[in-house]
C-alpha cells in the first residue's frame, strides 16, 4: 500500500502507464475543480512510496487523463475551459499540442487501444470528438440526434474495435458510435430510468459486455448481443435490460473500471468515499444451430471495500502489470492511493 498527496489540488482522475510498470499520471483541480488552476502529476512508484516525477500547471482545472498508447511520454488532459491539451513529460512545462473546439468543460479524455493512433472527448457540451495528436482539428464530431443536448461523462473505444465508441450521458441513454457509418448513435438504450449515467467500461475479455455507473448508486452490466436482439431500431432499443446488476454504493458511483487480469473484476469509485471490488458471474450460452445468446445465470456480487479515503472518490484504474490485483484510486482528499485488492476481500 503506498500513498500520496496532491497538497492544494483535488484529484479527479489517475491511470497507469501502459508502457511502464511503476509510473502513474494522476489530473488533479484546485477548489474542486469549481474554480482555478489544474495539475497533472507524473507520479512513480518506488520501494520508498509514491514520488513526483514531474507536473505541470493548467490554467483549469483538469477532469480527466489519459496516456499515449504510441508514444511512452506524452499524456492528453481535459480540462475545464474547454480544451485539451497534450504534454511531453520529457519536455518543458509547456504542452505541445493544444485544442479547443469543445464549448463546455472536457470530461473524459480515452485513447484508442486498437488502432493507437486516435483518441476521443466527451464533454458538458454533449459532443464526442475524435482526434489526432498529429493533426490541428479534431477528425470528427459525434452527437445525439432529435434530443436537446445533455452533457456526455464519459466516452471510450472498445478494446477490440478499431472505431466502435460507447458513451454514457446525463440524459440516462448508453449509446453506441461508430464513426465509419455516420455521426449519429448506432445503437443505444434508456439504461437507469432517468438518473445521469457518470461512467462506462468495457470489459477486457469479453467484447459484447459494457459496465455502466450512475448518480442512482448502482453498476448494470449490458451485453450488445442481447440489445440487437431485441429491436434493430433504435426506439424499441430503450426496453433492453441490464444482464446483471450491483447494488451497495451509499451515493452515486463517479468511475467503474473491469480488470485487465479477470473477466468477471470490476472495480467502482464513488461518492460515498469508497472504492469497492465487485465479482461478475454472469453466464451465457451460445446456440449452436442459430446465432443466439442465453443467459444462464446471473451471480457474483460484492468483494470488498476500501474505505481509506475522506472525501469523494472519483477515480481509479487497475495496474497492467506484475502481481495481478493492483488498484490505484484517488480522491477530493488529494489523495492518490495504491494498493491490493486481495487486502479487501
Amino acid at each position: 500500500m503506498y500513498s500520496f498527496r496532491t497538497t492544494g489540488f483535488n484529484g479527479y482522475a489517475v491511470q497507469y502507464s501502459p508502457f511502464f510498470d511503476s509510473r502513474l499520471a494522476c489530473a488533479a483541480s484546485a477548489n474542486f475543480g469549481l474554480v482555478g488552476n489544474g495539475r497533472l502529476y507524473v507520479l512513480g512508484l518506488t520501494p520508498n512510496g509514491i514520488v513526483a516525477e514531474k507536473s505541470f500547471d493548467t490554467q483549469d482545472g483538469l477532469f480527466d487523463c489519459a496516456w499515449s498508447e504510441i508514444h511512452e511520454n506524452q499524456i492528453v488532459v481535459a480540462t475545464g475551459d474547454g480544451s485539451i491539451k497534450l504534454f511531453d513529460i520529457t519536455l518543458s512545462d509547456y504542452p505541445i499540442q493544444s485544442w479547443r473546439e469543445h464549448t463546455r468543460e472536457v470530461f473524459s479524455a480515452n485513447w484508442n487501444l486498437v488502432d493507437k493512433t486516435t483518441f476521443c472527448t466527451s464533454s458538458w457540451d454533449g459532443l464526442i470528438k475524435i482526434w489526432s495528436p498529429v493533426r490541428p482539428k479534431s477528425i470528427a464530431t459525434l452527437q445525439p440526434r432529435n434530443t436537446p443536448l445533455s452533457c456526455t461523462y464519459a466516452a471510450s473505444y472498445s478494446p477490440y474495435n478499431t472505431t466502435l465508441i460507447a458513451s454514457c450521458s446525463s440524459d440516462s441513454y448508453l449509446r453506441l458510435w461508430d464513426p465509419r457509418i455516420g455521426d449519429f448513435p448506432t445503437n443505444s438504450v434508456y439504461a437507469h430510468n432517468g438518473a445521469e449515467i457518470l461512467s462506462l467500461d468495457w470489459n477486457k475479455y469479453r467484447p459484447d459486455i459494457i459496465a455502466t455507473s450512475s448518480v442512482d448508486r448502482t453498476i448494470k452490466i449490458w451485453d450488445l448481443r442481447f440489445m440487437n436482439r431485441a429491436s434493430p431500431t433504435l426506439q424499441a432499443m430503450s426496453n433492453a435490460s441490464p444482464v446483471n446488476e450491483f447494488y451497495g454504493h451509499n451515493y452515486a458511483v463517479r468511475k467503474i473500471s473491469w480488470s485487465p487480469h479477470a473477466s468477471e473484476l470490476l472495480l467502482s469509485a464513488s461518492y460515498d468515499m469508497t472504492a469497492r471490488v465487485w465479482e461478475d458471474r454472469t453466464a451465457f450460452k451460445h446456440s449452436a444451430t442459430q446465432p443466439s445468446v442465453t443467459r444462464l445465470h446471473q451471480g457474483g456480487g460484492l468483494r470488498g471495500v476500501w474505505d481509506r479515503h475522506s472525501e469523494f472518490v472519483v477515480g481509479c484504474d487497475w495496474s497492467l502489470w506484475g502481481t495481478e490485483g493492483w488498484v490505484c484510486t484517488v480522491g477530493w482528499d488529494e489523495m492518490v492511493w495504491v494498493w491490493d485488492i486481495r487486502a479487501v476481500f
